[in-house]
């Protein structure tokens, strides 16, 4: 019998350094208590094309979506593109004309992380291994409508976008100490242009 079993794989040194982006639609559940099926089905088809395209167009690639979230990753050395794709993602949320047809105003929550992880295909899809990939999904569990949370080596990584820091949050997994980040929706220099 032992013999059947297939050899774990050995250590693996392939690590990645990855920026992540998971975004998450506030009020799912009650959309689809409201709206028909096939009117729900249709609006989450279009809320997770229009992520993909938009991650995809801010050179990022999408892993994986699961109802109304939509995960997706960029190099680390690209960190701005990915924060620049979680902020235009709530307002291309809010303009989705489906929703709007439909009675719905879509509001979005997000978490950006950046760090190690081992990348690799199963069931034929890229999939992301490592804690940043947990560590996006808490920061956008913690975010409020609207809100982008980052995290600290995300802001070490954007010294020319505006943050505001959170209080110290409990995330599950990741202490009660985790130092987090409200990404602001703009640059300094985008700031002094609206005042000059």
């Amino acid at each position: 019998m032992a013999d059947l079993l297939l050899p774990l794989p050995g250590p693996q040194d392939d690590t990645v350094s990855a920026c992540f982006v998971l975004v998450d639609l506030v009020g799912s559940t009650a959309m689809a208590q409201t709206l028909s099926l096939p009117n729900y089905m249709a609006l989450m088809q279009d809320f997770v094309q229009l992520m993909v395209l938009s991650f995809e167009a801010r050179g990022g690639q999408v892993l994986q979506h699961q109802g109304d979230a939509v995960l997706a990753w960029w190099p680390a050395q690209h960190a701005a593109q990915a924060c620049a794709a979680a902020h235009d993602a709530h307002g291309r949320a809010a303009r989705l004309q489906l929703a709007a047809q439909l009675g719905q105003t879509l509001q979005l929550r997000a978490g950006v992380s950046v760090g190690p992880v081992l990348m690799g295909m199963v069931g034929g899809q890229l999939s992301a291994y490592g804690l940043p990939v947990n560590y996006a999904k808490r920061l956008c569990d913690a975010a409020r409508a609207g809100e982008t949370l980052i995290c600290d080596e995300v802001r070490r990584r954007l010294p020319e976008h505006l943050t505001w820091p959170c209080a110290p949050l409990a995330l599950q997994g990741f202490g009660s100490d985790c130092m987090a980040h409200h990404l602001l929706p703009e640059t300094p220099a985008e700031a002094r242009m609206k005042v000059d």
